[in-house]
């Protein structure tokens, strides 16, 4: 087994695992989960830099650029995200590693061996300034997709295919078109954060749903809202008293 000491920081659980999993597979053992930028900071804070770094640059709490900006990290660097492949090809040229998801072991073992080839020189060569100007705030940086496991497999549901968002018995579950509900490792707060306000709206504490799926809209008992949806029929769904406002400026 080879004696690299690798971190991954990533906030969908499942896609650290795989990650993980393959690395293991590959022959790296010594590899630290994170899933956040405040728990990647305090971890940071007692321990040693890795040998290596794989990074998710959209996390549940912000992008991943603030641990580097405040850790001032020298680690080499393999970005992983789920941004659009050909606004990343550029930086190509400029030595940026990058592993778009769902990670493929063959280009994870040919960024690996890049690593390899030039673990000496401790310092990255990544243009950091124009990688984080691509993903700035200004850019669109709401998650589009989520990888769901489901026994022993990945299943990657993107958001168009989400009618709602709900929680219940203390766990989070998105809800799709084609009648499926899935449990996720976010909260409703967090998911308010991450997702395209124009098409997600937080009607109440256990609701978060997606413009598309409304099918048509009720008056309900002191002067709130019922929705009815294309296919989520679970139960129902009321805007509260106080989102009611808002929520109909949302749908205008």
């Amino acid at each position: 087994m080879k004696d690299t000491l690798i971190v991954i920081i990533e906030d969908e659980r499942p896609a650290a695992r795989s990650l993980q999993r393959k690395l293991m597979k590959l022959g790296y053992s010594q590899i630290t989960l994170l899933h956040s930028v405040e728990q990647a900071k305090q971890w940071f804070s007692t321990h040693p830099e890795p040998d290596l770094l794989f990074l998710d640059i959209q996390l549940s709490d912000g992008l991943s650029f603030e641990i580097l900006d405040e850790l001032a990290l020298s680690c080499p660097i393999i970005f992983t995200t789920a941004y659009d492949e050909f606004a990343l090809k550029a930086f190509k040229v400029n030595s940026v590693d990058y592993l778009m998801k769902p990670i493929i072991e063959e280009e994870l073992e040919a960024a690996l061996a890049k690593y390899e080839k030039n673990h000496a020189n401790k310092q990255p060569s990544l243009d950091m300034i124009e990688l984080k100007a691509l993903f700035a705030p200004n850019r669109s940086s709401y998650k589009t997709r989520f990888s769901i496991k489901i026994g022993q497999q990945i299943k990657l549901i993107t958001v168009d295919e989400i009618e709602c968002f709900f929680s219940e018995n203390k766990g989070t579950y998105a809800f799709c078109s084609d009648g499926n509900q899935y449990l996720l490792d976010f909260t409703l707060d967090q998911l308010e954060k991450l997702l395209d306000p124009d098409i997600f709206f937080r009607i109440s504490r256990g609701f978060l749903v997606h413009i598309k799926a409304i099918k048509s809209i009720a008056v309900h008992s002191n002067s709130r809202l019922k929705l009815y949806f294309h296919h989520y029929a679970n139960a129902e769904v009321i805007v509260s008293r106080e989102r009611v406002n808002d929520f109909k400026e949302w749908i205008e």
